[in-house]
């Protein structure tokens, strides 16, 4: 089945799914915009590079829009997007949002309301389309799992909970020993043994529970790509980076099998 075959079978112009996928793209670019003016690396990763690299913009059925940068870069996008973000958008991390658990960010738009199948969303305060940014660090695998252990717990709780509000008390309690103490700890015994382990791999930032490993020399220096007719920043060798991730990368899953991650969509412009 050729592109064009696969956008008129799961997104063509006017569906719902191509507006939500238009409207992740304009988050995008407005990050993009912020990120250049203070020198932020970033890089499309996950299904957005796939959709990148095989279809030159978003997988047809892609619900979603991810991006990556290191740890660093994060914490200095985190403390700029809340003041330069346009009126339309609103930044969601742990700070913006009391009930908001994860390790990572989304920026979200205010113009759409949307409900996850997972149903993790159901006490955020913000609940528009988003895109996500994933904060990268350089660690060992082992350790990266030993922090996905710290945190599994926490969804446990809130996927199996009865009682909404106790059940985020515990989940906040489980965020915060593992956001002030494990994993600052975590990351000073990885400072005080760096010079020992020459570290190559990079993998999520501790807390989010992916730890497929990536290799700086795949990614950096950046270069870019075609992204629904824009140019975007993708790592530099991205076949290899795509290789190691998901092995055959542009060969298309079973199309009758696909699970999306909204349950629920609708606009209000």
């Amino acid at each position: 089945m050729n592109h064009s075959e696969l956008r008129q079978r799961f997104n063509p112009d006017g569906s719902l799914l191509r507006r939500q996928q238009i409207r992740m793209l304009d988050i995008l670019l407005e990050v993009d915009k912020i990120c250049k003016k203070h020198h932020i690396q970033y890089w499309l990763s996950s299904g957005t590079l796939i959709g990148a690299m095989r279809h030159n913009g978003f997988i047809p059925w892609d619900d979603d829009l991810d991006i990556e940068m290191m740890r660093s870069d994060y914490l200095r996008l985190m403390k700029v997007l809340p003041t330069e973000l346009p009126e339309w958008l609103a930044l969601q991390n742990n700070e913006t949002d009391p009930n908001y658990f994860y390790f990572y960010a989304k920026v979200r738009d205010k113009c759409s309301k949307m409900l996850e199948q997972n149903g993790y969303d159901r006490l955020w305060k913000e609940h528009g389309i988003y895109i996500d940014i994933f904060p990268m660090e350089q660690h060992p695998i082992w350790m990266q799992k030993l922090a996905e252990k710290t945190v599994g717990h926490m969804y446990k709780v809130w996927r199996t909970s009865t009682d909404d509000q106790k059940a985020i008390k515990k989940v906040r309690r489980i965020f915060n020993i593992n956001n002030r103490i494990i994993f600052p700890c975590l990351r000073t015994l990885l400072h005080l043994t760096s010079y020992i382990l020459h570290l190559k791999v990079i993998t999520s930032g501790m807390g989010i529970p992916f730890h497929n490993p990536r290799y700086a020399e795949e990614i950096f220096p950046l270069t870019t790509h075609v992204f629904e007719d824009h140019q975007l920043p993708v790592p530099h060798n991205t076949d290899a980076h795509l290789r190691h991730i998901f092995g055959d990368y542009m060969q298309l899953p079973d199309l009758d099998k696909l699970t999306p991650h909204v349950g629920k969509l609708e606009f209000f412009d």
